[in-house]
């Protein structure tokens, strides 16, 4: 397998990834990779022929090695390596598909008009995207875990395995090679498998989290730029809230029932009593 290749296909998701995501793909290749080329196909490298058996049937410890080891660990690492990084190549994918409509775009509209803002931002399309990527990415590993756990039994790697399958003539003792080796590097790539799943975990909340964060700022920034409706008597109901008026509209305006009280009463009869007053003849001084 071309390692490096695989390597440069994943270098394009580093870009549009969060810091989990970063830190994700670090384990990935150092933790995983590396060890994989580097140290674990060398440890069990042939592993059949390390597989001893105490007996010379033919064909007997073929059928025993098949029994006890259906799949090869290292085989089946490189296949949850190639199945896990492949939700990844999904973003990269719908980065790729955002690029060709913003080309599309700009040909039809112009050079200055833009579609995107960024076509690598993880708004919209793009969320749901990375995001079910990393559910698909989650899901994968943990059912590599559970068939690794399934077959070797909890990991575990014995030094001396009983076989009774024909066509061996009886209980057959065979010894695998390098155990403890074998043993080691299982449970390596066991711990850098449950620290991707944790890191996955942990991106997922961070971008639900600030998905909700936004609309919650989204939600209050609409609330509080929306106009409060000015009701027609609000001299009347609401004397704190007054708004300075000039003279000339105070004219214009018709009197309201403030400043027909302000007014002072003086009935007409009073009026008329004292033009009475006034007209009539001061009659002491004939006296």
């Amino acid at each position: 397998m071309d390692w490096k290749t695989f390597q440069a296909l994943l270098s394009g998701v580093n870009k549009y990834s969060t810091a989990f995501g970063r830190i994700w793909l670090s384990v990935v290749f150092v933790f995983r990779v590396m060890v994989y080329v580097v140290a674990a196909e060398r440890v069990w490298g042939d592993e059949q022929k390390d597989f001893d058996c105490n007996t010379k049937q033919p064909g007997c410890a073929n059928v025993c090695y098949d029994f006890f080891f259906p799949i090869s660990h290292i085989r089946l690492w490189a296949l949850q390596l190639i199945f896990v990084t492949c939700p990844s190549f999904m973003v990269v994918m719908h980065v790729a598909y955002r690029d060709d409509r913003e080309r599309k775009y700009r040909a039809k509209h112009g050079d200055t008009s833009k579609l995107y803002s960024n076509t690598g931002k993880k708004h919209g399309g793009l969320w749901w995207t990375y995001l079910i990527s990393l559910f698909v990415k989650t899901g994968i590993e943990v059912a590599f875990l559970y068939i690794l756990h399934r077959i070797y039994d909890s990991f575990y790697l014995p030094r001396l395995v009983k076989c009774e399958v024909s066509p061996c003539p009886n209980q057959v003792d065979c010894y695998i090679g390098h155990p403890t080796e074998k043993k080691v590097f299982t449970y390596f790539m066991v711990g850098a498998s449950a620290l991707c799943i944790i890191l996955n975990i942990c991106e997922i909340i961070y971008l639900i989290s600030k998905r909700v964060v936004r609309c919650a700022n989204k939600i209050k920034r609409r609330s509080a730029h929306i106009p409060v409706p000015q009701d027609d008597y609000n001299d009347d109901l609401f004397p704190l809230r007054r708004h300075p008026v000039s003279k000339q509209n105070l004219k214009d305006q018709p009197p309201s029932f403030r400043t027909a009280s302000k007014a002072p009463y003086r009935p007409s009869a009073l009026k008329l009593e004292e033009k009475v007053r006034a007209s009539a003849p001061n009659l002491s001084s004939f006296s």
